[in-house]
């Protein structure tokens, strides 16, 4: 085994082309979810008596939120379900039923929730400074000086209010720093809402399908290339030398989506080769994989240094302001004012936050990566999502089912409809119309496999996506395991 004190055993890392084409097969297959039966049964026995708290309270909630929840991983089937608690790696509802939280709020929580060394040290700061104060604070500068001294290729950090912020700035340093104006991403990938970054957003190919609000025009030096094919981000930073250069290419590492469709190793060094080649910046979103993939990111286990890379989440240590851009120095010049090394003077990047780096942020983040680093986190919560695989991959087999799960050290993926692995092609533009019911009918039932985790007292990210955290033990995992197993035994083919 070779951890090494990050969460994947590099000895094992998964053969993504393996994994892309057992998915490009069950997109072909029938599918097979929750049977109505059951599911009926899971809705009636447990939504409609045991949950009547969450589904009163959310219910109000719609009168005054749109929707009934401010965040989109709430949407839940068949109604937001209320937590009032969240501890380790457990939560509970306002009904006071108990669940396994491998949702870990889309991903930071590496320690599991509301972790204690943290809580106290927040609490101590809010006795005496306060949540924010305008001005500079102790905690920006050692925060700071924690995550350069971990991620080499940070030289220097500005912290946001958000991820969505962070890769906004981001494109403005690579604007500056290159004098270009494309910027090229990972279709498929997420790095936020911002209008030019919800281009190809979830399916790759979609280019602003799924963008709305957002006027075509926005898109015009925005581009996607297909996640794991060198040879179309090629293509594509050889056409934009015609049109402006590429500024930045923007790389999930693990894939888009946190891996929902996973990338080789070559395939990531290469976008860092290809990227430089072509006078891009590379940037590397980080927000899921920083501090959870390894203390030196997902960029350390596969030995590249982007000139910037996007942190979220984890860098608040669960706390709002969750939010950063850190890189090179000589990129990060241009969110300062002053000359550059030649004496010049240099632009600077337009960036605010009047909450970014407050001190409750700050401290939080301070004391949530301390403690990552302290109690090797990284590794631990790794091997849990290993275990939490092979337990899965032997209840699919033994039920027959057409499902597939995979890992990347502590971010899991379960696929039972592969919802999120159809692509568009311009070029059979005849075809998508079907992509889209297609992916409507799957989208359906990977809500329905949601709702059946749910009520066997497992909250996953929208039924397909599972994060492990250094909170669990082995028979802690194993008993989830059990629980999806019971699932698993009530799945058939769609329709019978």
């Amino acid at each position: 085994m070779a951890y090494n004190g990050y969460a994947i055993d590099a000895d094992q890392y998964l053969d993504a082309d393996a994994v892309i084409k057992r998915l490009d097969s069950l997109i072909r297959k029938p599918v097979y979810s929750i049977k109505e039966d059951a599911l009926n049964d899971y809705l009636e026995n447990y939504f409609n008596k045991k949950c009547l708290g969450s589904k009163a309270m959310t219910d109000n909630a719609k009168t005054v939120i749109p929707g009934g929840v401010e965040h989109n991983l709430a949407f839940n089937y068949p109604f937001p379900i209320a937590i009032a608690k969240a501890e380790g790696n457990r939560m509970y509802d306002v009904d006071g039923n108990e669940y396994y939280d491998l949702l870990q709020a889309g991903g930071p929580t590496v320690l599991g929730s509301n972790p204690p060394e943290v809580r106290e040290a927040v609490i101590d700061l809010l006795n005496t400074c306060g949540p924010s104060t305008g001005l500079f604070h102790e905690f920006e500068y050692k925060l700071a000086t924690k995550i350069s001294s971990l991620v080499p290729s940070v030289e220097m950090i500005r912290f946001l209010g958000s991820g969505t912020e962070a890769a906004m700035c981001a494109v403005r340093i690579a604007r500056l720093k290159t004098g270009h104006k494309n910027i090229l991403k990972m279709g498929g990938a997420y790095h936020g809402w911002s209008d030019q970054l919800a281009y190809g957003i979830r399916v790759p190919g979609t280019k602003g399908m799924l963008s709305h609000g957002v006027p075509g025009f926005i898109f015009k030096h925005t581009d996607e290339f297909f996640p794991g094919d060198l040879e179309d981000l090629e293509r594509k930073l050889h056409r934009h030398k015609l049109d402006g250069g590429t500024a930045a290419v923007f790389l999930e590492p693990m894939g888009p989506e946190s891996g929902t469709r996973p990338v080789t190793k070559e395939f990531v060094q290469g976008v860092e080769r290809l990227a430089h080649k072509y006078g891009a910046l590379l940037v590397c979103d980080e927000v899921v994989t920083g501090f959870r993939i390894g203390l030196d990111g997902a960029q350390g286990f596969f030995g590249i240094d982007p000139d910037l890379t996007v942190f979220g989440k984890v860098i608040a240590g669960g706390y709002p302001g969750a939010g950063a851009v850190g890189g090179h120095k000589d990129c990060m010049a241009y969110l300062g004012a002053g000359l550059d090394n030649q004496g010049k003077k240099m632009h600077k990047a337009l960036c605010g936050g009047t909450m970014s780096a407050s001190p409750l942020s700050t401290c939080a983040g301070y004391y949530m990566i301390s403690e990552i680093q302290k109690q090797n986190a990284c590794e631990k919560a790794g091997r849990m999502g290993d275990r939490l695989t092979k337990g899965l991959q032997e209840s699919i087999r033994r039920h027959n089912l057409p499902f597939i799960a995979f890992n990347q050290g502590s971010i899991c993926h379960l696929d039972s409809v592969g919802t999120m692995h159809f692509a568009i092609n311009w070029k059979k533009l005849w075809e998508v119309p079907k992509i889209l019911k297609e992916t409507s009918i799957r989208q359906k039932e990977m809500e329905h496999m949601g709702a059946a985790y749910m009520a066997e007292g497992i909250i996953t990210l929208a039924g397909s996506r599972l994060y492990t955290s250094a909170a669990y033990n082995e028979a802690e995992i194993d008993d989830v395991i059990s629980r999806f197993d019971r699932v698993f035994d009530k799945c058939g083919k769609l329709g019978k």
